[in-house]
């Protein structure tokens, strides 16, 4: 055994298997990432398959966005409570029922014969994944101590770049090859295989705190009013349910505003805050919370309707849209890794952040001119730049706040921007896919118009082209193509607060000391 593991061995905290190896630590991580990968890609997996499964189960395009906002909503609204309940329960045990609930939601997703049921499936998986990502993170926090933790991030960001970005290229392939349903069935396999090596490998204590206690109010009014407000923004401004401005809507926000300033109240009372307010309030994480909303849009949202345009709007199959990704996943790939190495290297990172951003304001701004004719190797530019930036801006914010924080607050603020990362990624799919079908809705009724078919301002409500005449399917592909633009336009000006955020970003030097010193510490906290 290295001196390297002897020194991780006599390190761990408690809790831990005493004298773990370096081996023992990568049998371990080898079930901890499987569990994580899981969880990851069964949220992008999903995307490239979405125009098939909604066409099969004749759901509309606010039913689109929402199959994959009920899983990230929860996903973010479990994640805290899975941390809380890792400080009072046998990790082991709650990782292995973070992954049974998600094999039995992907088994009910996969079996599903309505939407409406595999919005409930989703909101199951979004559970499970939620207890994955929160615990993977304590799990690796227990087992390895921080001097020797940095060896081991390499692996987990190569798990989720490869989960994130990979996970819309084999959607289209499973999709076209077995079937949209063995998009949730691939997963379970992979969650089983998981389970069986954290059975044999994890052998850790349950090391309880006492002064651990669960906020359910405050993580009760925190979903209820994102979710009141997603609701709003799904179904405003469509003539089946209200307008923008009407008694419906003003009900809405003030409910949803009302929930969340109940929550700022709550959390700011309780003694074991779901999001801990000290933290959030420090300026380098508040300026990485307001970056990283972009770049849940980015990530998810981008993902999540380029798929839509290229089967709906160019008439591709599911395969051929998953790799005509690619060249934004090599550009994840590419920013992420690549700037990791640079910033190890050069031991500065704040360049990279801002270039990041730079790069996915331009990715999105050039996406925001494609139609229904753009070529597509102009396509595959636009989104190897988005890429690119995203990959650069996803883990290096995580790192600006970690190297601002002490090794005791180094979980709550990573897992804090994790978590608005997520709602960012729920409230961008909804209010892109609100706004997308809004404008589908206007081209695909002028349109049809012009057929002299009267629609009512309903076109391109069912996504189920293949019921349609055919001169009515090209009339709803252009729609989509020349909508698309729009929820990337949308997607720019929100880069652009991006932008102005990591600009601001203290550009503190890497520490190479584990936890910051007394003085610094407080020197921190007193800008809050």
């Amino acid at each position: 055994m290295t001196g390297t593991d002897n020194t991780a061995a006599r390190s761990a905290s408690p809790g831990a298997a005493p004298l773990m190896t370096h081996r023992q630590i990568l049998e371990v991580l080898a079930g901890l990432l499987a569990a994580l990968f899981t969880a990851l890609i069964s949220s992008t997996i999903v995307s490239t398959a979405l125009p098939t499964i909604i066409g099969d189960l004749n759901g509309s395009q606010t039913q689109y966005a929402w199959v994959i906002t009920t899983s990230l909503l929860a996903t973010a609204a479990s994640t805290p409570i899975w941390g809380k309940l890792a400080d009072l329960y046998n990790k082991k045990l709650l990782v292995q029922s973070a992954i049974v609930i998600f094999v039995v939601g992907s088994v009910i997703a996969g079996l599903s014969h309505n939407v409406p049921v595999l919005l409930g499936a989703r909101v199951i998986q979004g559970i499970g994944m939620g207890g994955l990502t929160a615990l993977v993170v304590a799990i690796i926090g227990t087992i390895i101590p921080p001097r020797e933790r940095g060896r081991y991030s390499g692996y987990m960001g190569a798990v989720m770049a490869v989960a994130m970005a990979g996970g819309p290229v084999a959607g289209g392939v499973i999709a076209d090859g077995l079937g949209w349903r063995w998009c949730f069935f691939v997963c379970v396999p992979l969650a089983v295989i998981a389970l069986f090596l954290l059975h044999k490998t994890l052998h850790i204590e349950t090391v309880r705190k006492d002064d651990v206690s669960i906020d359910w109010l405050g993580a009760t009014l925190l979903t209820a009013g994102v979710s009141v407000l997603l609701v709003w923004v799904s179904f405003a401004g469509k003539a089946a349910y209200y307008d923008w401005i009407s008694t419906e809507s003003a009900l809405m926000v003030g409910a949803g505003v009302v929930l969340l300033v109940l929550t700022v109240l709550v959390e700011s009372r309780a003694k074991s805050p779901i999001i801990p307010l000290k933290i959030v309030m420090e300026r380098t994480t508040a300026l990485a919370i307001i970056s990283s909303v972009a770049v849940g849009v980015g990530l998810f949202g981008a993902t999540t309707f380029l798929g839509q345009y290229f089967q709906t709007a160019r008439g591709y199959s599911p395969t051929e849209a998953g790799l005509l990704t690619i060249p934004m996943v090599l550009g994840m790939l590419l920013g992420t890794v690549g700037s990791g190495q640079l910033i190890t290297k050069f031991g500065k990172w704040k360049s990279f952040v801002v270039a990041g951003a730079v790069l996915q304001l331009v990715g999105f701004l050039m996406l925001g001119t494609v139609d229904h004719e753009t070529h597509m190797w102009v396509i595959g530019a636009m989104i190897a730049v988005l890429g690119l930036g995203t990959g650069m801006l996803m883990q290096n914010v995580v790192l600006a706040v970690q190297n601002t924080v002490s090794v005791q607050d180094i979980g709550a603020a990573s897992s804090v921007v994790a978590f608005f990362r997520t709602f960012g990624g729920a409230i961008g799919v909804s209010v892109l896919g609100s706004v997308l079908a809004t404008r589908v809705s206007e081209l695909t009724a002028t349109g049809l118009a012009t057929l002299g078919i009267d629609t009512h301002g309903q076109g391109g409500g069912n996504l189920n082209l293949a019921v349609l005449p055919e001169p009515v399917q090209e009339v709803v592909r252009m729609s989509y193509g020349d909508a698309t633009g729009l929820i990337f336009l949308v997607s720019a000006a929100v880069s652009v607060i991006t932008v102005v955020a990591v600009v601001f970003l203290p550009n503190k030097p890497l520490r190479t000391t584990i936890d910051l010193g007394p003085s610094e510490l407080d020197e921190e906290y007193a800008k809050v």
